[in-house]
């Protein structure tokens, strides 16, 4: 994560802060369910209905439970957005953020009670839950860790090809947390990600920056099977790896730089053969970095030899657009895509924040074949700690830790929150319209249920109708809102 990232659109988002209001937070998502809307007497018992998930950009309203709203083929010139689930898209792995390192130190700093209640509140099923699905992690440090380590660090000068000193001990307190995460959520799907690798492997010897040494491409792919199998003797299936976080971002603490090249050699040559020879089935995904640089992944995939080790791609939004992802797509349909970092700014509003990544993150993601939506890191305290010498200082979790006993929910929470909670794993893409200034993505659920994503990004109340098969609700969806149906 790079602290001098400049966010899309920030004067955009400094603007809409004028507007933002603040309006202390309660520890659960809000259910307005028991007391809804009068219905003016009206007998809707005919009828299916759907019911509605609404968060506003004024911060009014946060992913509380509203009216439901019923499929009466009621006649009127509303614009209409038209659900097709006889055309079906990508399955969805999950929605989610990075479980740092330093998000679990200030976790756990809470008392027993509310880190059970956070815990609970982000990744259970439950009424007052975001239910989120997925998860990714760093192997060894990322900037938002207290202090930069791997897993095998040396003392300067020396090398350890062995891989002896191999340790995860630095990291037991994210294992013990996912083991408590799994006992609530035992289907979240992990992706990991080094930041760095050993700094002996590295040409320049520091954290920062250099690359990978060739003569230990081989030792380095070890380091991989090692840390997959070490996660799982402790019950914990890591489902894919990404080889390096941001490989065109070399100047992090920690952070590598590894060109299309020395990713696409490291894989074909080292690190597909050696999770074959170790029977690994977990995923490889290349780049994991900027919508602007696809030629990246596309040039690895062009190697038939490399490709044959590759799941698919991964990518992050701080330059560039989504959409070259269904551009990605359409050159290999045969490789998956996810979207697997976009932070949310200490300087920047709630309502910027909300509509931007409602709108790329989540509906231009998964509209762009994406399986997963992932925001940047899951807490961290009132100062944007913990963090690297030289790591992100601007960067808000989707949960700051006040105190013992208190956190607040922060933006990435509902933004996460609006999917996670409605589209569960193994849910599939569908087709609909997006009518006017509305943006929008469906899916059908597992369950049956179809769960419709509206984004209303305008200045103006939007009427509209939700079609589908042959059965019309006619609704509405406040400015700067956006607003989840599930039926």
């Amino acid at each position: 994560m790079n602290k001098n990232k400049i966010f899309p659109n920030k004067l955009f988002f400094l603007g809409l802060s004028l507007f933002s209001m603040m309006f202390c937070q309660s520890s659960n998502v809000d259910d307005q369910s028991s007391n809804p809307p009068p219905n003016n007497g009206e007998d809707n018992s005919g009828y299916a209905t759907a019911s509605v998930w609404l968060t506003k950009a004024d911060e009014t309203i946060k992913l509380q439970k509203q009216a439901d709203i019923y499929f009466k083929n009621t006649s009127n010139n509303y614009q209409t957005i038209e659900i097709d689930a006889a055309q079906k898209y990508q399955t969805i792995d999950g929605f989610g953020y990075t479980l740092t390192g330093g998000s679990v130190q200030v976790i756990n700093q809470l008392s027993a009670s509310k880190k059970e209640e956070l815990l609970q509140n982000l990744f259970s099923a439950n009424e007052n839950s975001i239910g989120v699905s997925y998860l990714r992690l760093s192997i060894g440090a990322s900037d938002l860790n207290a202090d930069v380590f791997s897993y095998d660090d040396m003392p300067a000068g020396q090398t350890d090809p062995t891989l002896a000193n191999f340790s995860m001990a630095k990291d037991q307190a994210v294992i013990d947390m996912l083991k408590k995460i799994l006992t609530i959520n035992p289907n979240i799907k992990i992706i990991a990600t080094p930041w760095s690798p050993p700094v002996w492997m590295k040409d320049n010897g520091s954290s920062v920056g250099g690359s990978l040494k060739p003569e230990y491409y081989s030792v380095y792919a070890q380091y991989f099977v090692k840390y997959i199998q070490a996660m799982k003797a402790n019950g914990i299936t890591i489902d894919a790896i990404t080889p390096q976080n941001e490989p065109l971002h070399p100047g992090n603490n920690p952070s590598m730089y590894m060109t299309s090249a020395q990713q696409g050699n490291f894989i074909k040559n080292n690190l597909g053969p050696a999770f074959q020879a170790a029977d690994i089935k977990t995923k490889i995904i290349l780049y994991d970095h900027n919508c602007d640089k696809p030629d990246y992944p596309m040039d690895i995939l062009a190697d038939a030899d490399a490709a044959k080790y590759v799941d698919g791609s991964a990518f992050h939004l701080y330059a560039g657009n989504i959409n070259v992802l269904g551009n990605v797509h359409l050159a290999y349909p045969n490789k998956n895509l996810y979207f697997t970092e976009q932070w949310t700014g200490s300087n920047s509003s709630f309502a910027g924040d909300l509509i931007w990544h409602m709108k790329n993150v989540i509906i231009g993601s998964m509209r762009n074949w994406s399986k997963v939506a992932l925001e940047w890191n899951v807490a961290n305290d009132a100062s944007f700690n913990p963090h690297t010498t030289g790591g992100c200082t601007e960067c808000k979790g989707a949960i700051t830790i006040n105190s013992g006993e208190a956190f607040t929910k922060n933006v990435a929470y509902y933004i996460i929150g609006q999917a996670s909670k409605f589209v569960p794993q193994n849910s599939q893409r569908i087709a609909s319209t997006q009518p006017g200034t509305l943006s929008t993505v469906a899916f059908a659920r597992p369950d049956g249920k179809i769960a419709l994503i509206v984004l209303n990004e305008g200045d103006n109340t939007e009427n509209f109708n939700i079609k589908y098969n042959s059965k019309t609700a006619a609704t509405s969806i406040t400015a700067k809102s956006v607003a989840t149906f599930i039926f």
